[in-house]
């Protein structure tokens, strides 16, 4: 299901980078650039075209990624034995010898001088 979701979800970027870069800044769009679809569609048809297509796309894409997050299961705080990283657990189970502190001469001069 992942999987399909995370195709999806390029899908609908590459579709949407696309209808993007079709319009224009100054409110040509589709329009201005092909003659032909002044006579089909009409100016002002191709450019709702194009700002639907851009709205859909965007709303789409952002369902596609609140589906695609992983799903918390309860509330509370506490982990289960199998989340976390390995070196978490490897910690978490690690016996930590105590040391001593080095034992200093009676004077309190280190030795060797």
């Amino acid at each position: 299901m992942q999987a399909i979701l995370t195709i999806s979800i390029i899908v609908v970027c590459v579709l949407l980078i696309l209808v993007v870069l079709v319009q224009n800044s100054k409110g040509g769009g589709i329009s201005s650039n092909f003659s032909a679809a002044n006579q089909i569609m009409g100016a002002r048809r191709g450019t709702d075209f194009i700002e639907k297509a851009t709205w859909t796309l965007a709303i789409l894409l952002l369902v596609l990624s609140l589906l695609s997050t992983p799903k918390k299961t309860g509330l509370t705080d506490s982990t289960d034995d199998t989340e976390g990283s390995a070196t978490k657990a490897k910690a978490q189970n690690a016996i930590v010898p105590v040391s001593q502190p080095a034992a200093q001469p009676a004077g309190g001069q280190p030795m060797g001088k």
